[in-house]
């Protein structure tokens, strides 16, 4: 398994742990990050949860240069997580390698820029176009999420990005406001249910939780029964703490 380690650019995360602001403040970070474990980063400049601020493609745009630069600084591979297109472009051109595509390409412009860049691409899961914004999963989410893919992978052939696309079951998103009991029951579901993703024959990238209780740490260890292909972690030292617990049993 390899690992994304979370730099969050955006004042409005929630792990204001992983936020880091100026060029040198993320190349700490993401040192630190591939000191714990983690093998790339990823840099988000616009946080996904129902109270964040929406920011324009410039002002994300600001908030991103100077980390990206400094992350890229320490020469591993660097994912973008946006979903603002001329962002995605910009980060790219500075040297961003893989589009954590935030809205699900479901923008035929984004859709365009990735097949344009021939890049690797994180697909999430997700029931509408806004990730702050979401539907409830109506019946068995597996089984929805496994057919929202057979839909949305269709699409992506269609401009030649399927063999592209890493699978993300799309837990980092949920309904604004989202109790977290019913969130939890909603991601054990999901992540008990991750080998139905492998019919597709894609990798599988999942990201985990960062908080420190119990339920959380029994999410973690049910994902990693799956073996899975990539984990975006804010505490990669964490999840391969639990890795080798995994594989000791």
């Amino acid at each position: 398994m390899e690992i994304f380690g979370v730099v969050n650019a955006s004042p409005d995360s929630l792990a204001d742990f992983s936020v880091a602001t100026t060029r040198e403040d993320a190349k700490a970070l993401g040192q630190q990050l591939l000191d714990d474990g983690a093998n790339h980063l990823d840099l988000g400049g616009q946080a996904s949860h129902g109270d964040a601020a929406m920011v324009t493609p410039d002002e994300e745009w600001a908030i991103l240069e100077g980390p990206l630069l400094g992350l890229l600084e320490l020469g591993v591979t660097v994912s973008v997580d946006t979903w603002q297109v001329e962002t995605a472009r910009r980060a790219f051109d500075a040297g961003a390698s893989v589009l954590n595509a935030a809205d699900a390409l479901q923008d035929e412009e984004m859709l365009r820029f990735a097949a344009e860049r021939e890049c690797p691409v994180v697909l999430p899961f997700m029931l509408g176009p806004d990730p702050r914004h979401l539907k409830h999963v109506e019946g068995d989410p597996v089984e929805v999420m496994v057919s929202w893919f057979g839909e949305r992978l269709v699409e992506m052939e269609r401009f030649g990005l399927r063999d592209r696309c890493y699978l993300d079951p799309g837990t980092g998103f949920a309904p604004a406001h989202w109790e977290w009991s019913e969130r939890y029951e909603y991601q054990k579901l999901i992540y008990s249910g991750l080998d139905q993703l492998r019919r597709f024959e894609l990798p599988i990238y999942v990201p985990v939780p960062w908080k420190q209780t119990d339920d959380r740490m029994e999410l973690l260890d049910i994902v990693l029964q799956h073996d899975i292909d990539f984990a975006r972690a804010h505490l990669p030292g964490q999840v391969r703490e639990r890795e080798a617990l995994a594989q000791r049993g």
